[in-house]
């Protein structure tokens, strides 16, 4: 039997980190031996199987890409022969791997845009002045990842001006909802002072009434009208599709991610996805939610959701209903602090919601809404009870994407609708400076976990990365502390347990896909996929969870990420 001391466990990882399979299954092979000789033994380990019955044990084995035994150390050991890899944890902690349910990766803008995750105006300019230098006439100069309330100043559109005057330029909010254009931008959409704002979208006005350049929500669809896009070939767009969704992959694993829900995903990302796969460069699982605009062509070709793999699967179909929290534009009850007229924005009718949502729950697909404020998550309930009374299903299992303001009344009908909703699970911690705009009150009632599980309904963990960081830990953290990065608490009473939060983050994951009959917990016969940690996020200050370190990330059986040292 072959043992590991920690730097050998790690150098082990290292070497298997890049042996996923190319094309096919990727999971272990079979061996030969005896049916229960596991391949690969985890003993010796802090294991949080996230399985009530078993919660806790010492080991587990592995078998072509699935645990088949759980429990003490001295019984996974029977199943050791010379062929196995065992791996002596020294009692490190061992999870179940962590599940994103909301997601928007794509990883093209992190290797080839601008980034606009700035700090200062004079970096933000001198980024676009960059990629101005290599722009044609009229094609659009863009950033990708601006969060105006960790700048420096307040963004308008004289400041795009003064270094960009002659291209149109569009400087896009990490949230996706709201954008700042430069004058060049305006003039040529044709939108001045006097132009209205449209349905479901607004142009922002100073107190004089001039533009300052930021447009938020349907507003912003003018824009794609107008300037030229940089283009690619299809090979070239493929090519870059690959390396994005492989760079993307490989950060989701060093966090801890097994599995990632997509949730508006495109069709060159679905390619992308494939892509990734069959070139051995796909390091989590995938449930994709198509975009609107694809659900069409799924129905013409028979498709809906559940066709796939255990590596890349069909979800539902998302659509978007209201506007954004970390942008302040999400549609509410009550108004924003500091604004008694504004109350969010609203981004598709109700007869639209009612009829995006018949349409995909009478063809197979599971739905998911983005729905944030009150209101918006009211008229999202009204669309599924109404399609369940009409066509009644078992287990639809219909989400409500971020579901970020609730209330006693609309958590009676998530539970009796059976509806997941996937709440923000950085937020509290990461974008704590917005808060102030939405009160104390809403915040008891915002990213509503304690709620959640208090009306037994299991809701996910959902970066909705680019918007939020994806770190699983950071959010284990941020739902226990409710606390932001300057030690501000938020909405307390909606705090839960590190047992709680580790739910959150698996095994209510993998019900979000209707996947945790294979996945979200280490049991026998599930997928074996599990993260390595260096200390236990139950033990020490809870303020430091998210910066313990992942050892180690494992997808069925495969070593996706092995940290260094």
């Amino acid at each position: 039997m072959a043992k590991y001391t920690r730097g050998e466990f790690l150098g082990l990882a290292g070497m298997t980190a890049g042996a996923l399979v190319t094309g096919g299954s990727t999971e272990a092979t079979q061996q030969s031996g005896r049916p229960d000789e596991a391949e690969l033994a985890v003993i010796n380990g802090t294991v949080y199987t996230v399985d009530d019955a078993q919660p806790r044990a010492e080991a587990f084995a592995v078998r072509n890409g699935r645990f088949i035994a759980v429990g003490s150390s001295a019984d996974i050991r029977n199943l050791v022969t010379s062929r196995t890899t065992v791996i002596d944890a020294r009692g490190r902690t061992v999870t179940p791997g962590f599940i994103d349910a909301h997601s928007h990766p794509s990883g093209i803008d992190e290797l080839f845009g601008v980034n606009g995750n700035v700090r200062t105006l004079r970096e933000l300019q001198d980024a676009l002045v960059r990629k101005a230098a290599t722009a044609s006439p009229e094609q659009w100069v863009t950033a990708f990842m601006f969060d105006d309330t960790k700048f420096d100043v307040v963004l308008n559109r004289r400041q795009l001006d003064e270094v960009v005057p002659d291209r149109p330029v569009a400087v896009h909010h990490r949230g996706g909802h709201t954008s700042w254009y430069n004058s060049k931008a305006l003039e040529m959409a044709h939108i001045d002072r006097n132009t209205p704002d449209p349905q479901g979208g607004q142009f922002l006005r100073d107190d004089k009434g001039e533009l300052t350049g930021r447009v938020a929500e349907l507003a912003r669809n003018v824009f794609d009208k107008v300037g030229k896009q940089e283009t690619f070939s299809e090979d070239e767009q493929r090519r870059r599709g690959l390396e994005g969704m492989s760079h993307m992959s490989r950060l989701f694993a060093a966090s801890g991610l097994t599995t990632v829900h997509d949730a508006q995903a495109s069709r060159d990302q679905i390619l992308a996805y494939q892509d990734a796969y069959h070139a051995g460069e796909l390091r989590h699982r995938v449930y994709y939610l198509i975009a609107a605009e694809l659900l069409e062509s799924y129905k013409a070709a028979g498709l809906y959701t559940g066709l796939g793999n255990e590596w890349v699967r069909i979800g539902g179909v998302k659509f978007v209903a209201d506007g954004s929290c970390s942008e302040r534009t999400m549609l509410m009850s009550t108004p924003y602090v500091g604004r008694p007229n504004d109350y969010g924005i609203q981004t598709m009718t109700e007869q639209e919601i009612v009829d995006a949502v018949e349409n995909a729950h009478r063809h197979s697909f599971q739905v998911g809404i983005h729905a944030n404020g009150d209101v918006a998550i009211d008229l999202v309930l009204k669309a599924y009870e109404r399609a369940l009374e009409k066509w009644p299903h078992p287990d639809r299992r219909h989400r409500i994407e971020h579901c970020t303001l609730v209330n006693d009344n609309l958590l009676r009908r998530i539970k009796a609708t059976g509806s997941i909703p996937t709440p923000f699970w950085t937020y509290v911690y990461y974008h704590g400076e917005k808060w102030t705009e939405y009160g104390d009150d809403k915040l008891r009632w915002m990213f509503a976990h304690r709620s959640f599980f208090d009306y037994g309904i299991k809701a996910p963990g959902a970066s909705d990365y680019q918007p939020g960081p994806f770190e699983p830990l950071m959010a284990i953290q941020s739902m226990v502390t409710r606390r932001d990065y300057k030690g501000r608490e938020w909405g307390p009473n909606q705090k839960i347990t590190v047992d709680e939060a580790l739910k959150v983050a698996t095994i209510h994951g993998a019900y979000a896909s209707y996947e945790e009959g294979s996945k979200g917990s280490i049991t026998a016969g599930k997928l074996a996929d599990f993260v390595v940690l260096e200390r236990d996020p139950h033990e020490g200050d809870p303020n430091r969870i998210k910066d313990i370190k992942v050892l180690r990330t494992v997808v069925g059986g495969r070593t996706t990420y092995a940290a260094e040292g």
